[in-house]
């Protein structure tokens, strides 16, 4: 009895022992194996996994004596998921004078707006064009024409909101259509509020509807829009909208004529009633609570009208408007350079309430389901004072003679020269539709 229980003990100490030294050196082997093998995916994961936070980090260190993440590094880097791990938005200009850039040529795009033909009106520079974004730590696709138009077959591309939007619209156009071979339509429809590109072979259409406000006001028609106060139908949105539900891709602005001190707010219900009637009934209101309002209606359209699982969405934010530079520093007249110091510059005419407000209503919108993005460029176009039309572009208004005299004071820097910065906003754009 005794025995049996010595060699009982014997058997489970050994037991003991044998399982130690299989741990062990399977724990050796296993680690040893992970090592070998993980070196350089470990490296890719620090590569793309940047957050946001650490890549302003890097932006801002100045301390370092390590190569590792200046510019030269940064264009190395392999092209990051624009979905989990890149924020395409956060980043500085560089000058690029490569061939890559202008991405065409203002003859080589005959239907280009006298408004944003630049070099067309007299401007001489030319290094504005020659500037191309580098996201901090990541990088985008690099534009490739003919490979965006086999991908956009069949698509329609609707681009609404005011004269920034048909900046950008024609951009686009501007950017694709030497791409495109074969017959090409171009014109207009519904008294000039929409506008029609349309590639026949590709079933392509890139299309521009005039809708500043997105919600119905009187400057709903493109051809008399000026006007001293802005009336709007602030719960009226499904006239017009009827019009964009059978695209595949929309991008919405509306951000700059909400810029004004009060909005008022037809009591008027029906549509056919007139916004111009001077006798009409409203309510005067801030703005800042008026866009609010407005976000929402429009929003509420998206939430019923727009199957994400079939039509991509996006917002694009607010660009920079650079009427006043600083104090004594006048306004975008004359300027042929970027701020290069972009962490820290902000273009006083930017209101930061109205960028949280739409913010907030995107964000809404995405918790009940709608996949909305924003195409964050408020940032990016802070820096480029040297980007827009000024003095070159045709005026439809005849220019008074103070304006001749003093040229600054007839700048336009509201609007940008084409080729030019609003090109940067379409490859990111396309990022986002091509994913």
């Amino acid at each position: 009895m005794r025995k049996n229980n010595a060699m009982g003990l014997w058997d489970m100490s050994n037991m003991i022992h044998c399982s130690f030294f299989i741990f062990f050196f399977g724990g050796l082997a296993t680690l040893s194996f992970y090592r070998y093998n993980n070196q350089e995916a470990g490296f890719r994961i620090i590569k793309v996994t940047l957050t946001n936070s650490t890549t302003n980090a890097i932006a801002n260190n100045t301390l370092t004596n390590t190569r590792v993440f200046d510019h030269e590094t940064r264009l190395t880097i392999k092209p990051t998921s624009v979905r989990r791990t890149c924020d395409l938005f956060s980043g500085r200009w560089v000058h690029d004078n490569s061939s890559r850039y202008p991405l065409y040529k203002e003859h080589e795009c005959p239907n280009l707006e006298d408004t944003f033909a630049c070099q067309m009106y007299g401007r001489k520079d030319s290094k504005y064009l020659q500037w191309r974004w580098q996201p901090h730590g990541c990088d985008f696709p690099r534009f490739d024409g003919k490979s965006v138009v086999e991908r956009l077959r069949g698509r329609r591309l609707l681009f609404v909101g005011d004269s920034l939007n048909r900046n950008q619209w024609m951009s686009m156009v501007c950017m694709l259509r030497s791409s495109i071979p074969g017959v090409k339509l171009e014109g207009g429809a519904l008294n000039g509020i929409l506008h029609t590109f349309r590639a026949i072979d590709y079933n392509i259409s890139i299309d521009f509807y005039w809708a500043p406000m997105l919600v119905e006001s009187n400057g709903d028609i493109p051809s008399d829009h000026h006007r001293e106060n802005r009336f709007v139908r602030i719960k009226a949105i499904e006239e017009k909208a009827r019009h964009w539900v059978d695209a595949d891709v929309l991008i919405f602005n509306s951000y700059h004529w909400w810029r004004l001190p009060g909005v008022k707010l037809s009591k008027s219900v029906g549509s056919g009633s007139s916004l111009d009637d001077p006798n009409q009934e409203y309510e005067e209101m801030d703005s800042l609570r008026a866009y609010k309002l407005a976000l929402r209606t429009w929003s509420k359209w998206a939430y019923s009208h727009v199957d994400t699982s079939k039509t991509k969405l996006f917002f694009m934010g607010a660009t920079a408007t650079h009427s006043r530079l600083g104090k004594n520093q006048g306004n975008c007249y004359g300027e042929t350079e970027p701020v290069l110091d972009d962490d820290v510059f902000w273009e006083s005419g930017t209101n930061l309430q109205m960028l949280n407000i739409l913010e907030s209503t995107l964000n809404k919108l995405k918790s009940n389901g709608v996949n909305v993005q924003l195409i964050n460029v408020t940032q990016l176009t802070q820096c480029r004072k040297d980007g827009h039309t000024t003095v070159y572009r045709k005026y439809w208004r005849p220019l008074s003679e103070l304006q001749k005299k003093n040229p600054e004071k007839a700048a336009d820097c509201s609007h940008w020269c084409l080729p030019g910065v609003p090109d940067i906003w379409n490859e990111l754009l396309l990022a986002y539709i091509l994913r």
